[in-house]
């Protein structure tokens, strides 16, 4: 028989603003703390002539980091039930702004490797945990769609503000012939680095205000014959978790194919400057707010089940439609047109699918106690794709006879993996469903 002599038990103080604050300060640490983890939706093709790399090393990198994730979902969400956010949150974004500057100087392939490693620690281990559990505790009854949705739309705001910053100091520096394309990449690096030594500042602050607006209940618990590796069978037993893992894998693919825009204009015989193919991506990237925070009220409304269904269906009709425009015979003028078009509807309905698809855990029977766990254990599941996206993407664009075929191909791919998870939503929703007739029957 194990005991457990006592767990934290963080319940923040029941007002409105209170908990929008607390969201504000997460949204905030989250929209600074990934984009110059992910340079490449906008700078590809500069970052693969500024460190000399393949697209298959590029994907190493990226497969490298995703397997740290892989590995450290599980521990950041037994981390986040054992110690306060902001503290974790602290100690990430130092952790990512220091590892940026000796990114910003354009180290070697093997010094890279050591780079995006500590990124996957200080944002996988040290951060996601902590934050998406801190989001569901913040979270009223029916509040989840919102609340998960306004985070995401609300980091995707922050994110595109910094993206148009940076994309301005990206083309002064550049000039107008991209003559010091490199130079204008160490630039924007420079400012997501210090950005995120200046968050981590801010957010000392954060962890008095929630040491003094939060109430800490330290309880002691008796466990009879519980232990971690009980609490995670136990997790494992529900055809939910399961089913929402394969959602978010397949919502995943989609965010992951959108890395690829920028260059898909540059390479993809569309005739656009690294500059334009930026501004599009940038512009993007400014649909994420709309998108999450539209896509959370819809999902509280209309349950977000339904209306994750309905964004996953729509962005594969939208990938799809990216495969199909240049083998319509119309003109060049339409066809880019069209193309754009589909690039900005994939990503408004991808940042709606982020935004919902955490929210669908309110679906999970889990006690608050395992909650933290619970979250760690699907993004081991639904993240795994971070592990091996890179790498058929890499694989693909270097082996196929064209870039605009590559990326078709890569397109198709992410559309099957969609596919999948339509097939997860709808078996979840008619789970869901019978679920509420059973509590209602016995009601």
């Amino acid at each position: 028989m194990a005991q457990t002599e006592s767990i934290n038990i963080d319940k923040p103080v029941n007002t409105k603003a209170t908990r929008y604050m607390q969201l504000l300060l997460l949204t905030v640490a989250g929209g600074a703390i990934y984009p110059m983890l992910y340079m490449r939706q906008i700078y590809q093709t500069t970052m693969l002539e500024a460190f000399q790399l393949t697209n298959g090393q590029l994907g190493e990198l990226y497969s490298m980091m995703g397997l740290l994730f892989f590995l450290t979902y599980a521990p950041s969400g037994w981390l986040a039930d054992r110690i306060k956010p902001m503290k974790l949150i602290v100690f990430s974004l130092l952790g990512t702004g220091l590892l940026g500057f000796w990114y910003s100087t354009l180290p070697s392939y093997y010094s890279l490797l050591c780079i995006f490693g500590g990124w996957g620690i200080t944002t996988g281990l040290t951060f996601w945990g902590a934050v998406m559990k801190r989001i569901k505790l913040l979270s009223g009854e029916h509040e989840s769609g919102r609340f998960y949705g306004f985070y995401d739309g609300g980091r995707g705001l922050v994110e595109a503000v910094l993206a148009s910053i940076a994309l301005y100091i990206f083309s002064v520096v550049a000039g107008d012939n991209d003559n010091n394309v490199i130079e204008a990449l160490i630039y924007v690096i420079y400012m997501y680095s210090w950005l995120c030594i200046a968050l981590a500042v801010i957010c000392l602050a954060g962890v008095y205000y929630e040491n003094k607006q939060v109430i800490t209940e330290v309880k002691k618990v008796r466990e009879k014959n519980e232990s971690l590796f009980t609490d995670i069978i136990f997790i494992l037993k529900q055809p939910e978790v399961w089913l929402i893992a394969l959602i978010i894998s397949a919502g995943y693919h989609l965010f992951w194919s959108t890395y690829s825009f920028s260059a898909y204009l540059q390479e993809g015989n569309w005739g656009f400057s690294a500059v334009m193919a930026g501004t599009i991506t940038t512009i993007k990237l400014w649909l994420r707010p709309v998108g999450g925070a539209v896509g959370g009220i819809l999902g509280d409304k209309f349950t977000n089940v339904r209306i994750l269904n309905y964004a996953l269906i729509g962005s594969a009709l939208g990938l799809l439609g990216l495969i199909v425009a240049p083998m319509m015979g119309m003109s060049s003028t339409m066809t880019v047109n069209l193309c754009i078009f589909f690039i900005l509807l994939v990503g408004l309905l991808t940042y709606a699918i982020r935004g919902l698809y955490w929210a669908i855990i309110e679906n999970l029977n889990i006690p608050e106690a395992k909650l933290g766990l619970a979250i760690g254990i699907i993004s081991v599941l639904g993240y795994c794709p971070d592990i091996f996206i890179p790498l058929i993407n890499g694989y693909i664009m270097d082996a196929a006879a064209s870039q605009q075929a590559g990326y078709q191909m890569y397109f198709g791919y992410t559309i099957a993996m969609t596919a999948v998870g339509i097939i997860a939503c709808v078996i979840l929703k008619a789970r869901v469903a019978k679920k509420r007739l059973q509590t209602q029957a016995t009601s």
